[in-house]
């Protein structure tokens, strides 16, 4: 079986500092703290030189349901936080529409740190990076995890992935159920779009209450 916290450490084994080794003893918004400080210090590539300030991520550190996207956008970038330009406020729609509230899942991208004019992040920046996601994953342990997006549908289920053909299917991996659907920024470009991230959105919505 997959071994979410052994994977991780392995990604991780080149990381400058090693502050959440003891990740799976501590209480977890502890251990996503410290690790936060070390991705806050982090120069592993470029995208550092040019962000104003690194964008963890936020929300219940115990979540059952995780959202990942691509990265932060200039509005991310200013304010620290994840999803909260146009993309992310019509995410807290869809929360809302599904019956989530936005404080108990938790929001995080595949790279920290604003990729220059929004451009997609590089393969060796989001190999850079997805170590820490991975620390992320392995410390919230969420059930279900919603990919936003081709660059986290790649990152964390298929490098090859097509989001057109991928999304609305569940995959095990991770220790826990993950669906790929359309980042709300493709919503905000393609109005078409809106109808199947609703049915994607559904079945989330249907498997978390199974789990409550």
């Amino acid at each position: 079986m997959f071994d979410l916290l052994t994977e991780a450490k392995r990604c991780a084994r080149q990381a400058p500092q090693q502050t959440t080794a003891q990740a799976a003893a501590d209480k977890p918004g502890e251990a996503l703290a410290a690790l936060q400080q070390e991705v806050a210090a982090c120069s592993r590539c470029r995208l550092r030189e040019s962000a104003t300030q690194t964008v963890f991520g936020e929300g219940n550190p115990q979540a059952k349901l995780m959202f990942v996207g691509e990265g932060p956008g200039a509005e991310e970038d200013r304010l620290g936080r994840p999803f909260v330009g146009a993309a992310g406020r019509l995410l807290d729609k869809i929360l809302a529409a599904a019956g989530f509230a936005r404080e108990e899942v938790y929001i995080a991208n595949v790279v920290k740190c604003r990729p220059p004019k929004n451009r997609l992040p590089a393969r060796d920046e989001v190999n850079a990076c997805l170590p820490y996601l991975l620390r992320q994953l392995a410390l919230i342990r969420p059930q279900i995890i919603v990919c936003l997006g081709a660059l986290a549908t790649q990152s964390l289920l298929d490098d090859k992935a097509r989001i057109s053909v991928v999304r609305g299917r569940w995959f095990d991996k991770y220790n826990a159920k993950i669906m790929a659907t359309y980042h709300p920024a493709a919503l905000l470009r393609d109005a078409t779009k809106k109808r199947p991230v609703w049915e994607d959105m559904k079945q989330v919505r249907d498997l978390y209450r199974k789990l409550q």
